[in-house]
């Protein structure tokens, strides 16, 4: 029974992953609706909780691409909390109104070149990853009123809703997850 739970852990985890980022994703969105509908509390809370998923999401990556590059996922992950520690401060006003995309556009891009370094991933969603934290970052420099800007959003929204819908329906390549950690272990 150990050793079964043992084989599906990779993909297993990248599925509590998916779900993560879902729950990030229902959350936040509800939130939003929350602020919009002059339920600042609410939403304020709500978007608390969208943080700790994406704190947890964070965690989950780290793990997850650690067997592709230690150093450079926990940069990414250094990345994401830093995203989320602004997140947290804005909503109480306490950050001078710092964009947390200034760090989640890196975290997206790093995100990215660590699936187009992995083996069990598609390349494809490392691709849409890096166009994404490219669009965040483009977006940052954008006048709000920007036609671009709702392109861009677009393009952040559908590399990462992609890779979530991925992790959550196929998972990764156990097999391949398993490949690339050993191949990590033996050269440590």
């Amino acid at each position: 029974m150990m050793q079964r739970t043992a084989e599906t852990s990779p993909r297993f985890k990248a599925r509590t992953t998916g779900a993560a980022y879902l729950f990030y994703f229902l959350t936040a969105i509800f939130a939003q609706l929350l602020v919009n509908h002059g339920f600042a509390l609410y939403g304020l809370t709500a978007n608390l909780i969208a943080t700790a998923f994406y704190i947890g999401l964070t965690l989950l990556f780290y793990f997850m691409f650690k067997p592709v590059n230690k150093s450079l996922s926990l940069v990414a992950a250094l990345f994401s909390l830093v995203g989320c520690a602004i997140t947290a401060l804005n909503l109480f006003n306490l950050a001078a109104q710092v964009s947390p995309l200034l760090f989640f556009g890196p975290y997206c891009l790093l995100i990215g070149y660590l699936i187009l370094r992995s083996i069990f991933l598609p390349r494809f969603l490392g691709v849409l990853m890096v166009l994404a934290g490219l669009g965040w970052l483009i977006f940052l420099t954008l006048p709000p009123t920007s036609h671009l800007s709702g392109y861009l959003e677009a393009l952040g929204i559908l590399g990462e809703g992609l890779l979530m819908l991925w992790l959550l329906v196929m998972g990764v390549n156990a097999e391949r997850w398993r490949e690339q950690a050993s191949a990590v272990k033996s050269r440590s």
